[in-house]
């Protein structure tokens, strides 16, 4: 996170693991309806209260939110939203870029549901996907919950954006040719090392990972290293917390030394343009910060829900 040098030499090894993440829990949640917006498949919880909009991290699927899915159907009328791609959604056959054809995505379900001011709460590249919304239609929603996901991808602030589209070829080209049983092997060594603190969690969910499409997985991946998302902030007119996990041993040694305080100041000052942002640490937990610490995690978007 402080140099380029530092960066390919050590987060990018990592980033050929990671993000070929995302999410999951194999526990069932009620029945929900099922429809299909745009680029997402969506289903709906709930029947009343504040809309909120969930939106999984790189080859997630719903069962990331189940916990927070049981809670907030209580209260709230939930979408809980599939990236193409991911999770056995068929990965679009027409190109283009993906990471836009997602942004545009919600703005589809919004309008054609009618959905009134919903809140978005995303997961790493979900909240990567909240926050550049919010930037591009603050006017339609109420806020933003974004779970480690930034306007930029941590480390690739300091690069411009010329290292940013070569270092995303790169991560694009070793992804994409990796067989099933390579990304399948990927995907737990991310959720062992980076993604969750307890083993068992990580031999839970690392197959859910696995269900997705590996080419269209690199191609997020690409386009989310090379988007910058901070000068949209400006315009983000809504409240943003942000969710920062943070496990001490992880940060423990050079170059990713690194108090709480520290990493908390950097994640604001990554959202330095916004005009109401937050930053909320979250101890001891990883990258799935709502697996492994549920009950810290749920009161956050709990509360912020509250908000008038």
């Amino acid at each position: 996170m402080r140099e380029i040098p530092l960066f390919r030499r050590v987060l990018l090894p990592l980033l050929a693991l990671t993000l070929v993440l995302s999410n999951g829990a194999a526990l069932a949640h009620e029945a929900a309806t099922t429809s299909t917006v745009g680029a997402l498949k969506v289903e709906r919880h709930g029947d009343h209260g504040r809309a909120v909009i969930l939106i999984p991290g790189l080859q997630g699927g719903p069962w990331l939110w189940q916990q927070a899915i049981a809670q907030l159907q209580k209260n709230h009328v939930v979408y809980a939203v599939t990236l193409a791609g991911f999770d056995g959604v068929p990965a679009p056959a027409d190109g283009g870029n993906l990471f836009d054809r997602a942004d545009a995505s919600p703005l589809q379900l919004i309008e054609q549901q009618k959905i009134d001011k919903p809140v978005l709460v995303g997961h790493s590249l979900g909240g990567t996907l909240a926050l550049r919304f919010a930037g591009e239609h603050a006017d339609l929603i109420s806020g933003v919950v974004a779970v480690v996901g930034l306007p930029i991808f941590p480390g690739m602030e300091r690069a411009s954006a010329e290292q940013r589209q070569a270092m995303a070829a790169q991560m694009r080209g070793t992804m994409a040719v990796a067989t099933p049983k390579q990304f399948q092997a990927q995907s737990l060594g991310y959720m062992q090392k980076i993604g969750v603190i307890d083993p068992q969690l990580a031999a839970r969910y690392a197959p859910m990972n696995a269900r997705s499409d590996i080419k269209a997985s690199a191609q997020y991946m690409a386009e989310d290293l090379m988007f910058d998302g901070r000068v949209g902030l400006k315009n983000a007119n809504v409240p943003i917390l942000e969710i920062s996990p943070y496990n001490a041993p992880d940060f423990s040694t050079p170059p990713m030394a690194m108090s709480e305080a520290q990493k908390t100041a950097y994640y604001h000052s990554l959202l330095a343009n916004a005009p109401d942002a937050k930053v909320v640490s979250i101890s001891s937990s990883r990258h799935f910060v709502m697996l492994d610490q549920p009950a810290k995690f749920q009161p956050a978007p709990d509360g912020f829900l509250k908000l008038p």
